[in-house]
């Protein structure tokens, strides 16, 4: 006859035999089936089996003929009982143990369950934020190159039109003269100025130049070196003797080109080395700039 704790080894033995051959991921399905399939069993047993064969064992007793050595029936039927309550109580024990460890068995795999979906679902918004940064990162990296590059166009541009404006101021400051006048210029800066720095030479090319420009003088170079009592070395002829230094031609061409520093002057004086009249006719009826070197400019 088979007993309550035989019928219980042999459920264990074929659900432990059924879950080396579930897979990890049945396995917590598998583990909720068993625990509830050995409660099942058990419940089943207890209300049905037990109470089957208390009564099988009081109508075997109650048909078992007396004999001379058979015990008293009501001692029979004691024992019967006796042990019918016994076993009663040791298979409701036995449940309440399965029960337990089925709860428990349950609990632990719902709670592992649990915590492996959090540990999923905080990996998951790990990597969300990592996506997120790489693509924030990308798009500011981004943003900044199209900025570098907008910067660096206006950049061009800025210094295409600088230049092309410097090229047409130094068009319109620039002069063009014969090359008779051109020698001229260089003669008459190397008697005035040949002394001078090359600022200074520069200044006395200005004052021809600004004078061909002004219309109060003749429009050539010639025209206003030569016109009577203007220039000293034209007057006592040292411009024809000058013998025209690099350093003087560099300085005219500059000037030429566009460099001035003369502040619109048209008369120049070396107070030291002119006339009394000539310098109280320049105190008089000019307007005084600066100076420079020996030479007082003025307009």
């Amino acid at each position: 006859m088979l007993t309550l704790r035989s019928i219980l080894q042999q459920i264990c033995q074929f659900f432990r035999g059924m879950s080396f051959k579930v897979t990890k991921r049945m396995y917590r399905s598998s583990a909720v089936f068993m625990a509830g399939a050995a409660i099942i069993t058990v419940v089943a047993f207890t209300s049905a089996g037990f109470g089957s064969g208390g009564r099988n064992a009081l109508t075997v007793f109650a048909e078992t003929p007396e004999s001379e050595d058979s015990p008293d029936k009501e001692d029979l039927k004691d024992e019967t009982v006796k042990e019918e309550t016994v076993t009663q109580e040791k298979a409701q024990i036995k449940l309440t143990e399965v029960r337990m460890q089925a709860q428990q068995l349950a609990g632990d795999f719902l709670e592992k369950d649990v915590i492996q979906k959090q540990e999923q679902a905080e990996e998951s918004k790990a990597e969300i934020e990592r996506i997120n940064t790489k693509i924030a990162m990308e798009e500011e990296a981004k943003r900044q190159a199209e900025e570098a590059a907008k910067k660096a166009a206006e950049a061009k541009k800025a210094a295409e039109e600088a230049a092309k404006k410097a090229e047409e101021e130094k068009a319109a400051h620039s002069t063009s003269v014969t090359q008779d006048d051109y020698q001229v210029l260089l003669r008459i800066v190397q008697a005035e100025a040949g002394i001078c720095d090359d600022k200074g030479k520069i200044l006395v090319a200005n004052v021809i130049i600004n004078r061909v420009k002004s219309g109060k003088f003749p429009d050539t170079v010639k025209g206003v070196v030569y016109e009577p009592s203007q220039f000293s070395p034209v007057s006592n002829g040292s411009i024809n003797s000058v013998k025209v230094t690099d350093d003087t031609k560099q300085c005219v061409d500059r000037a030429l080109a566009g460099e001035d520093y003369s502040s619109g002057a048209l008369y120049f004086m070396n107070r030291g080395g002119s006339r009394r009249g000539a310098i109280s006719w320049f105190d008089s009826h000019l307007t005084y700039l600066f100076q420079h070197g020996n030479h007082e400019f003025f307009k």
